[in-house]
């Protein structure tokens, strides 16, 4: 509440009610509120402590929450505040008994300087029921125990020899930074970040017509480095920097034993891992206030890349003798880059703002260009070698707009953007696309909000030509979406209404139109929808209530042939998607009890079908479900403590015929981990006192 002046309370400050001989009742100043009083000096914060259980083990819903395993866990977390005479500190920490942990700790003194240092963790698991006959998971030698190889699935020993294989990776990261403010409007940063990734991913591998899923170990580790001084005055802001990033990978290939009968010898395979590699970078930004409405901007960053991991050999097989030697012991790859922009924008009349600006991207592969021999699969020698591709590309971005406040409550937006990009080794030289869009919105009625968009663009290009320099010959009707010419529309409305001062709504609607209507092979086309709904009640100052609902629909068509020429089959995709939800807040004892509720519904699918000609049916629909309802409350037990509780049910169902009934052994020529489509119901109960002090 506001406190104002009147007369009355003149009179009661200067002392003066005694001399009026008025009696005056009591003013309750417990609910008063002073909006310009110091920030409070001392420690404040809070810490929550307390229990929890998750109802099953679930790696799919653990993913990124932690909450991966059945059975109890700790709610531990909290935030401790310090002011006092210019200096301040911030500790926070969360979920300290998951393995979604975080603290973040930050101090520093008012103008001066501020540092800070973090930790985090975070897991991503791939699968739910992988299992695998490797030996040595998590290493870079997979080997396989008695009874293999076999010529199929079917005669190999899987029932004795699967074990469970858990995919997903865990990530922890240490961050430490600061600022410093110097003399003369120079503010100077640093920042040090080190990420490490462990565990195994999902991969393949291939002997000819045989393959098997395999897993990929991770052991990386990226450190960052970035250093940066800026500038600051009323008409002049510059910052100019450098960055530094290198990427480690602990094992450089991994090895795995053929499970399948070895034809030439290949009893072994063999695959390089992703390779250690650096990125430095110096960047740079200023800005320039030329006139009071005319303002100039500009950034700028130049970098490099560079690979030089050591060459596998170019098999394992030792039965393949006589191969051509390496042109090189490494790539020693090398990538520069360029990136800048120019802004210009001024404000010429009331009520009028124009810009522009030009952007310049540019990648130089200057890696050199060597022939390699080729062993498909450990087994075949390639009778000619085949040389590297270092692509390049030069993009340029041209943007011209304005905004306009027009009459009464009208707002108008528009502009032109142009984009050329040159490619080397394409099938293009270069590409065009121009753009046009606008955007308006207006206050209709006093109660009602209105706002559209539209944009429309074409993209054409160079001659097509035939890629040649990977490996087998393409299709020369064949044009890649990326490349090929497009038209595109897209646009949507949106409208705000105000039903009652406890009442809004909002409802939207969008679409996107691409036509690749040169193209013969390739994508063709491709549409999507959506459409909006969101609701805002306020039933009293206790009780609020959201809702949503959220629908949207995506389809594509694409022709190919079988026979190498014009089209001979189509294919055609759509996707759906549905999403409502509701939310609830409610004071059940005002200043005591608050309770609440979240409700989230799900819905997606997707069919897939290809038309030959013949009459075949269409692919099984693949289809996701989620359902998450979240209940919970707080007690506030005194002014400093409250006991909080939550209860989150999920249930997640899905069906893919990629993955559902395909077991290990379900195809010949194909060893998998039988993992089948995701599905779980869990709960989630925590408990925890807080203390605020």
């Amino acid at each position: 509440m506001k406190n104002g002046h009147t007369p009355v309370f003149l009179l009661a400050a200067l002392g003066l009610f005694p001399a009026l001989g008025t009696a005056q009742p009591a003013v309750d100043t417990s609910q008063w509120k002073c909006e310009n009083c110091p920030y409070p000096k001392g420690a404040t914060g809070a810490i929550e402590a307390g229990i929890g259980s998750v109802s099953e083990d679930s790696t799919t819903f653990g993913s990124y929450t932690g909450l991966d395993q059945k059975g109890a866990f700790a709610v531990l977390g909290g935030n401790v505040s310090y002011r006092g005479d210019g200096y301040w500190a911030d500790l926070r920490a969360a979920d300290l008994g998951l393995d979604t942990r975080g603290v973040l700790a930050r101090v520093g003194r008012e103008g001066l300087y501020s540092l800070r240092i973090g930790y985090a963790e975070l897991p991503r698991f791939a699968t739910d029921g992988a299992a695998s006959p490797f030996l040595g998971i998590g290493s870079n030698d997979l080997t396989l125990p008695a009874g293999f190889p076999a010529a199929t699935t079917a005669g190999m020993p899987l029932a004795s020899t699967l074990q469970s294989v858990e995919l997903g990776t865990q990530r922890k990261r240490f961050e430490v930074g600061g600022s410093f403010v110097g003399m003369a409007n120079w503010v100077y940063r640093v920042s040090m970040r080190h990420d490490v990734r462990e565990g195994t991913l999902a991969g393949s591998a291939s002997h000819f017509a045989t393959a098997a899923q395999l897993a990929f170990p991770v052991d990386q580790t990226t450190d960052q480095f970035e250093l940066s001084a800026s500038y600051v005055s009323a008409r002049l802001q510059a910052t100019l920097g450098y960055s530094l990033s290198q990427f480690r990978n602990g094992p450089t290939s991994l090895a795995w034993d053929n499970p399948f009968s070895p034809v030439a010898g290949a009893d072994r395979g063999r695959l390089a891992l992703a390779p250690d590699n650096s990125f430095q970078q110096v960047f740079g930004s200023a800005g320039y206030q030329l006139t009071p409405t005319i303002r100039a901007s500009a950034d700028f960053a130049i970098g490099r890349m560079t690979q030089d991991d050591a060459y596998l050999p170019s098999t394992i097989n030792a039965a393949l003798t006589g191969l051509p030697a390496l042109p090189a012991s490494s790539l020693d790859g090398r990538v520069s880059t360029y990136a800048g922009t120019v802004r210009l924008s001024a404000a010429p009349l009331a009520g009028l703002r124009v810009h522009a600006s030009w952007s310049h991207d540019e990648r130089d592969n200057r890696t050199v260009v060597a022939a390699y021999p080729q062993v498909a699969t450990d087994m075949f020698p390639a009778t000619q070698l085949r040389s590297n591709t270092p692509f390049s590309f030069v993009l340029d971005r041209f943007k011209v707009g304005a905004d306009y406040r027009g009459p009464g409550s009208w707002k108008f937006a528009g502009g032109l953007d142009h984009e050329r990009r040159e490619r080397s080794y394409a099938e293009v030289v270069d590409t065009r696309e121009t753009s046009l869009w606008a955007r308006a919105s207006v206050q209709a009625l006093e109660n009602l909000a209105l706002s559209g968009k539209l944009s429309a663009s074409e993209r054409d290009h160079s001659s097509y030509g035939v890629a040649t320099w990977f490996g087998a010959p393409e299709n020369p009707l064949l044009r890649k979406f990326n490349l090929a010419a497009r038209t595109r529309h897209s646009g949507g409305v949106r409208g705000d209404l105000t039903v009652s001062e406890q009442v809004s709504v909002g409802l939207s609607a969008d679409f996107a139109n691409d036509d690749y209507d040169k193209s013969l092979i390739g994508l063709k086309e491709a549409r999507s929808s959506s459409f909006g709904a969101d609701l805002a009640v306020n039933l009293s100052e206790s009780t609020q209530i959201t809702a949503y609902a959220h629908g949207e629909r995506v389809r594509s068509r694409q022709d190919g042939s079988l026979a190498y020429g014009a089209p001979d089959w189509s294919g055609r995709v759509e996707d759906r998607f549905e999403m409502v939800g509701l939310g609830v807040r409610h004071a059940a004892i005002p200043d005591k009890l608050d309770i609440g509720a979240d409700l989230s519904v799900s819905r997606s699918r997707s069919d897939v079908a290809v038309r030959t000609g013949v009459g075949e049916p269409a692919f099984p629909t693949q289809k996701v479900s989620l359902d998450s309802v979240r209940l919970f409350a707080t007690y506030r037990l005194n002014e400093k403590m409250s006991v909080t509780g939550s209860l989150w049910h999920e249930e997640y169902g899905a069906q893919d015929w990629r993955l559902d009934g395909v077991a290990a052994d379900t195809l010949p020529n194909l060893l998998t981990f039988g993992q089948q489509a995701p599905s779980y119901r869990v709960n989630v109960i925590r408990v925890a006192l807080r203390y605020q002090f």
